[in-house]
């Protein structure tokens, strides 16, 4: 739902993740949902937080419809499986389309993102998943827009709430704020020295 779509490359570094990368769009992409049977259930997890996250961005109907199936999401039913994925693929895909090289609008994909990389290079890729990592972040995220008074607690609540049933962490208490701001000095979202945020104004918004 996340890294097949879009045509970013990337390589991580010691430094940070995916600092070192291209754009090489794919001819196709197919998406084979029995393959997820394949995996264990924390790996699954780790992947639904990016579903979360695009529902986040740009689809409160979207979020909501979660709220209700994310159970059957976990237990791979097949049409819910087959709807959050083809939704999400979608979502990603139109905002690529407007922005393949991140210059502007494809920067909201990067929504938890900037904690959870933070968290990644503290653990020094040896503790939370990707996907788990951008859980934790998710949660902070929003947060930190409730506190910027951007959104409202209640929605803040239901974004901890979904990721806590998703079970994913809304946390990483192992992680000192003190190294994640130097983590998220090095990550490849800074400009001019000035470490950018992804923030919600409301869910799906």
């Amino acid at each position: 739902v996340d890294s097949s779509v879009g045509g970013k490359t990337g390589v991580n570094h010691p430094g940070g993740k995916n600092l070192i990368g291209a754009f090489h769009q794919p001819r196709a992409v197919i998406a084979d949902t029995d393959t997820l049977a394949t995996l264990p259930p924390r790996e699954l997890r780790a992947g639904v937080a990016e579903i979360i996250k695009c529902a986040l961005i740009c689809d409160a109907p979207f979020f909501e419809w979660l709220e209700g199936h994310i159970d059957a999401l976990l237990a791979l039913e097949p049409e819910p499986l087959a709807h959050a994925i083809r939704k999400s693929c979608e979502i990603k895909a139109a905002i690529v389309a407007r922005d393949e090289r991140e210059t502007g609008d494809r920067a909201l994909l990067n929504l938890g993102h900037t904690f959870g990389h933070a968290i990644e290079a503290v653990q020094q890729y040896r503790g939370l998943l990707h996907g788990e990592a951008v859980g934790a972040g998710l949660a902070m995220a929003a947060t930190f827009s409730a506190q910027a008074g951007l959104m409202a607690e209640a929605d803040v609540a239901r974004v901890h709430a979904l990721l806590q049933r998703a079970g994913l962490p809304v946390a990483a208490t192992d992680v000192a704020g003190s190294a994640a701001l130097d983590a998220m000095r090095i990550d490849k979202k800074v400009q001019s020295g000035r470490t950018r945020f992804v923030l919600l104004r409301g869910i799906g918004a």
